[in-house]
């Protein structure tokens, strides 16, 4: 149960920095364009380093072979989270269908797993937000149009964690390291990767009447599935892998067990689906998980 408790305590300090991005916009210090430049800049430059940063480690044959477990750990847990919310919610929910398939596992996952397990198992969750971006800009821009003709592989080739993914990978088989100068800058930007992720979160809600968060239906449909049911049934997947991989399963599964993705609010608006119903599901999972991922935590901690 110690992960529980750590992860637990995380998710307070999470929640603190949620707050304060909730009275920047409420206190009109920041306004709309304003959060949005500082969750472009927490996509394209502190979320790539924390990547990076990861990747720093040296190479051994046992750490690619991880690697390469994780990423098929990933695949399953995606395909599964998938295949889920296409059981719950029907072709006409397609904002819910989105919002339940892909968890929030770059602004949070990723955060989560640096302060629980440290840098290096950001090494194996890379592989899950890599694998999620690239599903989202294919399968999910498809599950939200409609439309085959809407996949978009331009902006998978330039998506930033896709390319810091593979970045990573090359610094981590090449015989070299980064000199100082350079993996220096690195770590700090990577270390902002948490507070900024979570101001951003809380510049949503602060979008949103709070009263209309917790009287949506949908919206505790689709937190439930996506905190409760996709997170119980990624453990049963996992529970047949070796022992010894247990950090591997809970990094993972951390990333498997997080809230719904703030992309989804983002697709809804450039595909004319429902925002405001999408914003009211990143933020109600968001706060709810704060006590759900600890627990379920604490429960693959003693099972897997």
């Amino acid at each position: 149960m110690k992960f529980a408790i750590l992860l637990f305590n995380q998710n307070l300090i999470m929640l603190f920095y949620l707050l304060i991005g909730y009275f920047l916009v409420r206190r009109k210090l920041v306004g709309l364009q304003g959060s949005s430049d500082i969750a472009r800049i927490l996509l394209y430059i502190v979320m790539p380093t924390a990547i990076l940063n990861s990747y720093q480690t040296t190479f051994t044959i046992e750490k690619l072979k991880a690697l390469g477990i994780s990423f098929a750990a990933a695949a399953l847990a995606l395909c599964l989270s998938i295949l889920l919310s296409r059981l719950f919610f029907p072709a006409d929910q397609a904002t819910e269908r989105f919002g339940a398939a892909f968890s929030n596992a770059g602004f949070i996952g990723i955060p989560l797993v640096q302060m629980t397990f440290g840098n290096e198992a950001v090494f194996y969750v890379s592989s899950f937000v890599a694998l999620l971006n690239i599903l989202q800009w294919t399968y999910g821009v498809m599950l939200l149009t409609g439309d085959r003709k809407y996949f978009s592989f331009q902006k998978i080739r330039t998506n930033p964690i896709v390319l810091s993914f593979l970045g990573g990978l090359l610094l981590f088989i090449l015989p070299f390291s980064l000199p100082e100068i350079i993996s220096g800058p690195i770590r700090t930007l990577a270390s902002m990767n948490g507070p900024l992720a979570m101001i951003v979160l809380g510049t949503y809600l602060a979008q949103i009447p709070l009263r209309s968060l917790w009287r949506d239906r949908t919206a505790y449909k689709c937190t439930f599935v996506r905190l409760i049911v996709i997170p119980l049934f990624t453990m049963l997947l996992f529970l047949p892998l070796p022992a010894d991989l247990h950090t591997l399963k809970l990094t993972i599964l951390i990333a498997a067990s997080a809230p719904v993705g703030s992309n989804v609010a983002i697709f809804a608006q450039l595909y004319d689906q429902d925002y405001a119903g999408a914003v009211r599901e990143v933020c109600l999972s968001t706060l709810l998980c704060i006590v759900t991922l600890p627990l379920l935590i604490g429960i693959a901690d003693c099972i897997l």
